[in-house]
């Protein structure tokens, strides 16, 4: 219980209130909690900062799309991260119509799959391109052949064989296409009731534009989910661009060839001698035949050395190592 008031602190109290010199909100409890709404059908699994990495993994991926892709499709592709949400399992299959292209993608080491979903007309425009066409869809929604599914099938791996690269600063995936599905409801992959992060991505082949949701459950993500926010993510990929980069250099100075050059001794003499010099003349240098040569690497005095042969070749012996301080 609070300490009681004397009235002349009552007062003077009440006197500061009248005057506009103490407000009342200044006076409320300052440890007093505001109560927030909390959905429990809808647990908020995923946060904002989650959201957030997702999306910059995935911008990575749409980066590798818009440059492999047209290896295949023969045309141009524009890849641009929407956005991203949490909702629940229900809520995306609901949403999905028929017919409909899902690859489930295996995400091991990650327990559980992912969904790919791939918007119809983007569907009709990859078999027209890989067939010889010009890439239009087609005015009428249908259903897929076999064939064609086959053919969305090979452009879907190449789309899951991307994946591995963007998540390498998180965890060390192998991703795998395990099926493709027109009907969502063969592609129950979770409860309805589990959260699930959806990416979206615009994609745009040629004129042609359409969306590719990435369907992620928590409970795949689950045991990388603290790894997914963006501190954790852009140290890993300093650290590793640093490695890689320290490997490269390292890599390419082993193969580089410098000169080296041992130096016998130093002489002078006159123009008139060096001009009149012939085939067995000596001239003499400054240095004994037990004296230590200097060996140059480039035009850096490295080290010492002894004269003498190896075979049928002239060689040197290293006695000492000069240190820059030297």
């Amino acid at each position: 219980m609070g300490d009681v008031l004397s009235q002349n602190e009552i007062d003077s109290l009440l006197a500061a209130l009248s005057t506009g010199e103490l407000d009342v909100d200044d006076i409320k409890d300052k440890n007093e909690q505001q109560v927030k709404n909390y959905d429990f059908a809808r647990p908020s699994k995923f946060s904002k900062e989650h959201l957030r990495t997702l999306e910059i993994i995935f911008e990575h991926y749409g980066r590798l799309l818009s440059t492999n892709l047209p290896v295949y499709l023969r045309k141009n592709v524009q890849v641009e991260v929407m956005n991203s949400e949490a909702v629940t399992y229900s809520e995306f299959s609901n949403a999905l119509s028929n017919p409909v292209l899902l690859g489930i993608v295996n995400f091991a080491p990650l327990q559980g799959n992912i969904i790919i979903e791939m918007a119809s007309n983007l569907g009709y425009t990859i078999v027209d391109r890989m067939l010889g066409g010009r890439g239009d869809p087609m005015d009428k929604i249908r259903e897929f052949s076999e064939i064609e599914l086959l053919i969305i099938e090979r452009i879907m791996i190449v789309c899951v064989n991307l994946l591995k690269e963007p998540w390498e600063n998180v965890v060390d995936i192998h991703p795998r296409l395990e099926r493709t599905e027109t009907n969502s409801q063969y592609a129950q992959i979770i409860s309805p009731s589990e959260m699930i992060a959806i990416v979206t991505i615009n994609l745009k082949i040629g004129d042609v534009e359409g969306l590719m949701n990435i369907c992620l459950p928590f409970l795949t993500l689950e045991d990388v989910i603290d790894k997914l926010n963006t501190k954790y993510w852009y140290s890993n990929m300093q650290e590793q661009d640093d490695r890689d980069y320290t490997e490269a250099i390292e890599s390419l100075i082993q193969r580089a060839k410098l000169p080296v050059k041992a130096v016998l001794g130093n002489s002078r003499i006159s123009v008139s001698d060096f001009a009149t010099l012939q085939r067995g003349d000596i001239i003499r240098l400054d240095r004994k035949v037990d004296d230590e040569l200097d060996v140059y690497v480039g035009n850096i005095r490295k080290f010492t050395a002894l004269p003498g042969s190896s075979g049928d070749n002239y060689a040197v012996r290293i006695t000492s190592v000069i240190r820059e301080e030297q």
